[in-house]
C-alpha cells in the first residue's frame, strides 16, 4: 500500500510539473498573421443581487514577438464601488514551464486620474513581467466585486488585428427571475442556458479565431469579429436603481438622477436677465448666454462616486467656474431655462469619426454630454466645454451620430447634424513662380469650413506661434522649403458653418527637377494625396468613411523666361461610388495653369469594392504627382 501510495504521489507531481501552455501546441493557422495568440480566456459574472455582481476574468496570452508586448501585463480599474478581490499571475516560457509567479508586492497601485481630471476616486492595479525572450507566455487571474449592476463589459474574445483566439468562454449568471439582455455579432448561435435551483447561466465559447490582418479603412470592429453586448434590465448605480430595457426608460433613469440640480444663486438669475431681456430673438438669446458660460467657465473632469453620470449642480459651477461635460451642460440648461428657453441633455458617444452605434439595443454606450436646443422650425446644438467654437457647431468630435436626448417623458433618440461636402471644404489658391535653377516663391490662401478647420482652429488656439510653424513645416510635408510668413483667420460667425481662412508665404529650393535644357515640374504644390493603398490577399472588412469630403484647389505658376511645353500630362476626371475626382493642367503663355477637385463621400461600402477603392485612391495618388515638363528653346 505504501509503494502504491508513494508511486501515485510521484506521479501526481510529475503531471502537475507538465508544461501546461507550450506554444509548440498553437495550431499552425492561429500563427499566421498573428503577434499573439490568446490560448485561454475565461470570463465568469455572477449577479447575487443588483448591489453584489462578482466577476472573474482569467487570461493566458503567447507573445510571439515584440510587436505583440503591448499586450504582456494586466491593468484594471477600481473604486469604492468596484474592488479588485485577487490579483495572481504567471509568466511561462516557449516550453510552457513557468519561470516565476506574480508577488503581490509587485502589483502597481496608482492613482487613476488622469490630466485634465480635478477629481477622480478611480485607482489602477497593473502588473507587467517585462519579459523579452520571444516567444512567451503570461497569465493573469483577477476577481472583483462591483456594488453597481448598470454596466458589463462587453465579450470581445479577439479584441483587434494580428491577435489570434484558442479558446475563450462567458459564462453570466443571474437569479431565475432576472431578465439579462445581450446583442450577439458574428456569434453562430445562441448562448447555452443553463438553468440553476435559483439563477441561470448564459454560456458563450468560441475556438481557433484566426487572426485579422489589418485593413485600410476598415469598418467598425463589431461587424468583423464575435462580439456580444450585455445590458441589465434593472439595475443599481450608487443609491440609485433603474430600468434600461429602452431608450426612454434610460432617459429617464438619467433625469431621476440629475433632478432639482438646475437651480441657479441669484447673482447669475440677474446676470441672465440682464443680459437677455432686451433681446428679442432667441437665437441671439441662445448666442449670448452661451459665450457668456464659455468667458465665465472652463473644462475640468470630476469623477466621483456616482459622477460618471451624476451631475454637479448649476451652483457649483456658478461658484468654482468649472466643470466637466455634465456640469457644464447642465449649467447651460439652467441658464437657458431662466431666460425662458427650453433644451435638453443629449448623451453621446463622442470622438471623430466614431459615429459606429447600436440604436436596437439600448445599453450605455456614451462618453460625453452636449446640449441640445429645439427651436421653431430647427434644432441648436452647443459643445458646452468648448471656450471656443461659435454657439450651434459641433464639430466632427460630435457630429453625425445618435444621440440620447433626456426629455421629460424620458429618453428619445435623434440624430446630431451631418456635415455636407460644401460644409466640410477646403479650397486653396496657390499663385507661385519658379526660377531657371528650379527654385519656387510663392503665396497661398486656403478657405477651410467646418470640420476641416477643426485641426488648424484647435491649432491656433492652443499652441504659440512658434510651435504653430514647426508642426505646420511637418504637415506641409515639403522637402528643402521655407514658409516666410504664415497667419490664420478665424471666420466664427460664417453660415452655416465657421471658417477659417490660412494664409502662407513659401520658398523652395530646387521645387522643380532641373535636367540639362529641361525642367519638370509638379503643379500640385501644397495639397497631394497622403493614401496609397496595397493590399495582398482577399479584403475582409468591409469599407468605412465617416464622413463627406471636398478638396478644390487652383494652382496658377509663373515659368521662367524661355520655356515652352514637352509634354502636359491629359486631363483626369475619376468617378466612382467612393466619390470623385478630377485634375487639369494647362500652359498658356508664362503661366501653368492646374485645377483640382476631390470629393470623398462617406459611407460603408461591401468589402468586394476594394479593388475599385484601390483604384481610384492610387490614381489619385499618382496624380497629384504628375510633372509638366518644359523645355528651352535653342537661343
Amino acid at each position: 500500500m505504501r509503494l502504491t501510495a508513494l508511486l501515485l504521489l510521484i506521479g501526481l507531481s510529475a503531471s502537475a510539473a507538465d508544461p501546461e501552455f507550450p506554444v509548440s501546441a498553437i495550431p499552425a493557422a492561429l500563427l499566421k498573421n498573428a503577434d499573439v495568440v490568446q490560448r485561454l480566456e475565461e470570463v465568469t459574472i455572477k449577479m447575487n443581487s443588483l448591489r453584489d455582481v462578482r466577476m472573474t476574468q482569467r487570461i493566458v496570452l503567447t507573445i510571439l514577438n515584440e510587436k505583440g508586448d503591448q499586450y504582456s501585463g494586466f491593468s484594471s480599474w477600481y473604486d469604492k464601488e468596484r474592488t479588485i478581490t485577487g490579483f495572481h499571475g504567471a509568466l511561462y516560457d516557449a516550453s510552457g514551464k513557468q519561470i516565476r509567479k506574480l508577488k503581490q508586492s509587485e502589483v502597481r497601485d496608482a492613482s487613476g486620474v488622469s490630466d485634465n481630471n480635478l477629481y477622480d476616486d478611480s485607482r489602477i492595479k497593473s502588473h507587467d513581467f517585462y519579459y523579452k525572450v520571444y516567444p512567451y507566455t503570461i497569465e493573469y487571474e483577477v476577481e472583483f466585486r462591483d456594488r453597481n449592476s448598470a454596466i458589463f463589459s462587453p465579450w470581445v474574445p479577439q479584441g483587434t488585428d494580428n491577435y489570434a483566439v484558442e479558446q475563450s468562454r462567458l459564462s453570466v449568471t443571474v437569479p431565475a427571475d432576472y431578465e439579462l439582455r445581450f446583442k450577439q455579432f458574428n456569434y453562430n448561435g445562441q448562448p447555452v442556458q443553463v438553468p440553476g435551483k435559483n439563477d441561470k447561466t448564459f454560456v458563450w465559447e468560441v475556438k481557433e479565431i484566426p487572426a485579422k490582418r489589418k485593413e485600410s479603412l476598415a469598418s467598425p470592429w463589431r461587424t468583423r469579429s464575435v462580439m456580444v453586448y450585455l445590458a441589465p434590465s434593472d439595475f443599481a448605480y450608487g443609491s440609485y436603481t433603474g430600468k434600461m430595457k429602452s431608450w426612454e426608460d434610460f432617459g429617464k433613469f438619467i433625469g431621476v438622477l440629475n433632478a432639482g440640480r438646475d437651480v441657479l444663486p441669484a447673482n447669475i438669475k440677474t446676470k441672465v436677465h440682464e443680459l437677455t431681456d432686451n433681446v428679442q430673438d432667441p437665437r441671439e438669446k441662445i448666442r449670448v448666454l452661451y459665450e457668456y458660460m464659455q468667458q465665465n467657465t472652463r473644462y475640468i473632469s470630476v469623477q466621483l462616486g456616482v459622477g460618471g453620470w451624476q451631475t454637479f449642480d448649476a451652483a457649483y459651477v456658478a461658484s468654482n467656474r468649472y466643470g466637466d461635460c455634465k456640469a457644464l451642460s447642465n449649467y447651460m440648461y439652467s441658464l437657458l431655462k431662466e431666460a425662458g428657453i427650453r433644451s435638453h441633455w443629449a448623451l453621446v458617444k463622442a470622438g471623430e469619426g466614431e459615429t459606429d452605434f447600436m440604436e436596437d439595443f439600448a445599453v450605455n454606450q456614451f462618453n460625453h454630454m452636449i446640449l441640445c436646443v429645439p427651436m421653431q422650425k430647427d434644432t441648436v446644438w452647443l459643445e458646452c466645454t468648448s471656450q471656443i467654437k461659435p454657439a450651434g457647431y459641433l464639430g466632427d468630435f460630435t457630429d453625425n451620430r445618435p444621440v440620447l436626448l433626456v426629455t421629460e417623458d424620458g429618453g428619445k433618440l435623434v440624430r446630431t447634424p451631418a456635415y455636407s461636402l460644401d460644409q466640410n471644404l477646403r479650397s486653396g489658391i496657390v499663385k507661385a513662380s519658379i526660377d531657371a535653377e528650379g527654385n519656387l516663391s510663392g503665396i497661398s490662401s486656403t478657405r477651410f469650413t467646418g470640420p476641416q478647420q477643426d485641426w488648424y482652429h484647435s491649432l491656433i488656439n492652443s499652441v504659440s506661434p512658434e510651435k504653430q510653424l514647426q508642426i505646420l513645416k511637418e504637415k506641409l510635408n515639403l522637402s528643402s522649403y521655407d514658409i516666410r510668413k504664415f497667419n490664420y483667420t478665424p471666420h466664427p460667425d460664417a453660415k452655416p458653418v465657421p471658417e477659417i481662412t490660412e494664409e502662407l508665404e513659401i520658398t523652395v529650393s530646387s521645387y522643380a527637377n532641373v535636367s540639362g535644357k529641361r525642367l519638370f515640374i509638379t503643379p500640385n504644390v501644397l495639397n497631394r494625396a497622403t493614401i496609397k493603398l496595397s493590399q495582398d490577399g482577399e479584403r475582409k472588412s468591409d469599407i468605412w468613411f465617416p464622413i463627406d469630403t471636398r478638396e478644390l484647389d487652383t494652382v496658377e505658376i509663373t515659368i521662367p523666361d524661355g520655356y515652352t511645353p514637352e509634354n502636359i500630362v491629359k486631363p483626369v476626371a475619376i468617378e466612382t461610388r467612393f466619390g470623385k475626382y478630377s485634375a487639369n493642367v494647362k500652359v498658356e503663355g508664362k503661366k501653368i495653369l492646374y485645377i483640382r477637385s476631390c470629393e470623398l463621400r462617406a459611407g460603408q461600402y461591401p468589402a468586394k469594392d476594394y479593388p475599385v477603392l484601390e483604384e481610384f485612391l492610387n490614381s489619385i495618388y499618382k496624380t497629384d504627382r504628375n510633372r509638366v515638363i518644359l523645355v528651352k528653346k535653342e537661343a
